[in-house]
């Protein structure tokens, strides 16, 4: 329920899905290999049917992988009559097993599933044999597939099953062979990226897919494909090499420009499984062992220097946390809990573990940038990225080394007008996040310029009541109160004429907006550069690179958000006349708060398969006096309902109120609320926001 006063209620739900393709791994052999270790999955094959190229007891095995070994990943197989033949999951080495039942009708295809990443794999052939599951057979599945999108090829193949037949994949994997051919003979890799046999230990065929990442992005008409080298570049913005084509056009060759001391190393899947498998290691120290602290129940500020276990000291370069610096932030935890690795220095953070690690490209000085999953004792899953340096073969903590706080990330953001759904709309955004902070003389952000990757720049400055810096207008009219730089937009209903910019004057957006086209041009890995002006006038400069770039409109409307529960779109519905959420005074029998769940206690959201979970929900609005305010919670990403409590920015915000000294903040009388929003990270660092907003927009 959305408390606003002690009589007055009203509930809300949201959720959030979100679907991503990524980048793979692999070895070398003939078909039909399966690596020692490997046990049998579960089969479960539905019978009915005739079919035709079947064997009794055939045994279909391959790998799985995203650069690293695809673990813990849902195996489906599905045959050409829609029926799932098999179901099981991957081990540790991303190895998979079905026995297909005998009347198992060719062709097959293969998804394997983890999360919000789905790979695809497809095979003419129900006699079992090797059939890997990785981005490079993505997209050949993306290529046979009518309508590129990798995941309708089974539906596809139920009418036209000569849509994949040993021919068609045959000319498919050639195809892209050709394509990657300068990087496959600078490696020495000549592994049939469906049927041949490796080991995902980053040597052979999985150091090549090491060396890439591979984007699948279908639109309604095809799909976008875009293949980048993980190269060092020559510079921090430089533009990596790479080639992109559509699902159904030729493929473009890889340019012969790359160095092979330049790519990932031998070996360099494993290096970064062992860097998590450490952190692991550390943080299963009790809290005493860890740092200097009296018992291993009660949480301790510090710095490097009370880091005390070998485990965890030698994690970091020189073995030495102090060496340690990432946006402004050194491993350490003051009073407020902030700090970097600040875990390490409370009770609650023990038996954190850390998985999934994948290398996501090289800075300029050889350093790494990883992206990686930590998970703690309640089950919460956070996806982040982590700088690391190889220092003689093994890869140690060292971070960006920059001085100031800066996230800039794609962001995919679905509106929601709950009383007017016809003004729903989808947007595409770089959202560039940089908190207020000072110099080392304490001297304030008096601006920052951030130059895209497409060149263009955009000045964020300091605003009241917002504890991030605001995007100004390119008009010069003033701030756009928002982090978010939208640069195209589209109406729900593609029917809709006109633009949402129109609906909503006090957002941002980029005049003119780009196009789909110009959005598909911007470059995966694209760099900003960040350029800081203080008010005693002195300056600073960071680069920061994305993972990959900002989807394009027709790509939106194919990733999928949940909606509101009925119940609870109808109660939100029923403020329509205020279009707002209205606090009235606080109250000390029930406090002034956001109780974002539904009637009852009941969950707030869900989130469904393959959704990335939503970890923060903010909620927008204004005091009486007009004053703008976001104020936010963060939660673990198993959390399904949360509370917000009014968050003073400064003493000029007047949003919040105390009905005692020193006791919380509430929500003062007439603050208006009439925008929730949850948001939730994938693995790329892609965010995704679905808001739902109480206004409903003028014709």
């Amino acid at each position: 329920m959305l408390r606003t006063h002690p009589k007055s209620r009203i509930a809300l739900s949201t959720a959030l899905l979100l679907s991503l393709a990524a980048c793979g791994g692999g070895g070398g052999g003939s078909s039909g290999f399966l690596p020692a270790g490997t046990t049998a999955g579960t089969s479960t094959g539905t019978t009915g049917g005739g079919g035709s190229g079947t064997t009794a007891a055939a045994k279909l095995n391959g790998i799985a992988a995203t650069g690293a070994a695809f673990a813990g990943a849902k195996v489906t197989v599905v045959d050409q009559r829609g029926v799932t033949v098999c179901t099981t999951e991957t081990d540790a080495k991303g190895a998979y097993e079905c026995t297909l039942p005998a009347d198992t009708k060719a062709p097959l295809v293969v998804t394997a599933a983890r999360d919000d990443l789905t790979l695809y794999s497809t095979t003419a052939s129900a006699t079992g044999g090797n059939v890997n599951v990785t981005p490079l057979t993505t997209i050949i599945v993306s290529r046979l597939s009518p309508d590129g999108n990798p995941a309708s090829l089974a539906g596809a193949i139920a009418t036209r099953p000569d849509t994949v037949t040993d021919s068609t994949v045959k000319q498919q994997v050639a195809e892209l062979v050709a394509a990657l051919k300068p990087l496959l003979t600078l490696l020495g890799d000549a592994v049939d990226p469906i049927s041949g046999a490796f080991t995902a230990d980053g040597s052979g065929h999985d150091r090549l897919l090491d060396s890439i990442a591979v984007s699948v992005r279908p639109d309604g008409a095809g799909a976008n494909i875009e293949i980048t080298v993980k190269a060092v570049p020559t510079t921090e913005d430089a533009a990596p090499v790479s080639i992109s084509f559509r699902s159904d056009a030729t493929l473009p060759a890889l340019p012969q420009s790359v160095a092979t001391a330049t790519l990932a190393p031998a070996g360099a899947s494993l290096a970064v499984a062992s860097l998590f498998d450490r952190l692991t290691q550390c943080f299963a120290l009790p809290l005493s062992k860890r740092v200097t602290a009296a018992n291993d129940t009660t949480a301790v500020t510090g710095g490097p220097d009370e880091v005390i276990a070998t485990e965890c000291r030698t994690l970091f370069v020189n073995d030495n946390p102090a060496s340690y610096l990432s946006n402004g932030s050194k491993v350490g935890r003051n009073g407020s809990n902030q700090g970097a690795f600040a875990g390490l220095f409370r009770p609650g953070a023990t038996g954190l573990k850390y998985d999934r690690g994948e290398q996501q490209f090289f800075r300029s000085n050889g350093d790494q940038v990883l992206s990686y999953r930590s998970t703690d004792s309640t089950g919460a899953v956070q996806n982040q990225t982590i700088v690391a340096r190889d220092v003689g073969g093994t890869l140690k903590l060292i971070g960006n080394q920059y001085n100031y706080s800066v996230s800039v990330s794609p962001t995919v953001q679905d509106r929601d007008f709950v009383s007017a759904p016809a003004f729903n709309y989808l947007s595409v955004s770089y959202d560039v996040t940089i908190p207020k902070q000072n110099n080392g003389n304490s001297s304030p952000i008096d601006h920052v310029v951030v130059k895209a990757p497409n060149g263009v720049s955009y000045t964020y400055k300091p605003g009241a009541g917002n504890a991030n810096l605001q995007l100004e207008k390119v008009d010069g009219t003033g701030s756009a109160t928002t982090t978010l730089l939208r640069l195209a937009a589209g109406f729900r209903d593609a029917a809709r004429s006109g633009s949402p910019q129109a609906i909503e004057p006090g957002a941002y957006f980029l005049a003119p907006q780009l196009s789909d086209e110009q959005l598909r041009q911007l470059p995966e890995q694209g760099a900003f550069t960040v350029d800081f002006t203080f008010a005693d006038g002195s300056t600073a400069s960071q680069t920061h690179r994305m993972i990959t770039r900002v989807p394009t409109i027709a790509e939106a409307r194919l990733v999928k958000f949940a909606d509101l529960t009925p119940q609870l779109r109808e109660e939100i519905k029923g403020i329509a006349p205020a279009q707002a959420l209205v606090f009235d005074a606080p109250s000390a029998s029930e406090p002034s708060l956001i109780d974002f769940s539904a009637d009852g206690d009941l969950d707030g959201w869900t989130v469904p398969q393959g959704a990335v979970a939503p970890v923060a929900l903010t909620a927008f609005g204004s005091s009486l006096n007009g004053v703008a305010f976001e104020d936010r919670v963060d939660f673990v990403s198993s959390t399904r309902k949360a509370k917000i409590y009014c968050s003073q920015e400064s003493l000029a915000d007047d949003h919040c109120a105390q009905l005692v000294a020193n006791g919380p903040w509430l929500y003062n009388t007439g603050t208006k609320v009439n925008l929730f929003q949850l948001s939730g990270t994938s693995a790329q660092q892609v965010l995704y926001l679905k808001g739902f907003s109480t206004k409903i927009p003028a014709p």
